[in-house]
């Protein structure tokens, strides 16, 4: 088995770090002790924390499954969206619902976090919105989503709605609140 590097293992457990303890309330030394590693070693792999951090957020953006996304599985586009949804919800449950989604985790402390970190969290949230607001595209060709706003526009109110839901699951350790807030928001599509 080939042994992991030492930053190879402060990547790995720095997410599970800032997920539980926010930005501001992790420390290099809890990541470095959570990674096992001497507290010194950290900057020999990156220059703060914020740039570990806004590395996190992008590896997890970039681990964000948009496959049931697609149209080549022949399903309605409102069908795709609720089941790419469901998907991050368990990714969040299977993290700990009570601590809620890294992402959010992040943007919550962006004001203090630094640009960096900012900035990667803005990236993210841009990505998902331009691949949700084709899907919504998608929908409104095949005549299955009739909301006249734009696309962009719904597509970062689906965001706001699975994620303040998310938020709220956090606070109350309620798994279900993003895909009930997601559900309703799903209904403005079609209506």
């Amino acid at each position: 088995m080939p042994q992991v590097s030492v930053k190879g293992k402060l990547i790995e457990h720095a997410e599970s770090v800032f997920r539980r303890q926010g930005f501001n309330g992790a420390s290099v030394q809890d990541i470095t002790g959570a990674a096992g590693v001497p507290k010194g070693s950290f900057y020999n792999h990156f220059k703060s924390k914020q740039e570990l951090a806004a590395e996190i957020v992008r590896r997890y953006s970039g681990g964000t499954d948009l496959t049931m996304l697609e149209v080549s599985d022949g399903r309605p586009a409102l069908e795709r969206l609720r089941a790419h949804f469901a998907h991050q919800a368990a990714r969040t449950r299977a993290t700990g619902v009570e601590f809620g989604c890294l992402l959010v985790t992040m943007a919550s402390e962006t004001p203090t976090a630094g640009d960096e970190v900012g900035s990667a969290v803005t990236e993210s949230f841009t990505g998902w919105i331009d691949v949700l607001a084709a899907v919504i595209e998608e929908g409104r060709e095949a005549g299955e989503i009739t909301a006249q706003e734009p696309a962009r526009d719904l597509a970062a109110f689906l965001v706001d709605a699975f994620e303040g839901g998310a938020l709220r699951g956090k606070a109350t350790k309620d798994s279900d609140a993003s895909m009930r807030s997601l559900d309703l928001a799903l209904r403005v599509l079609t209506g």
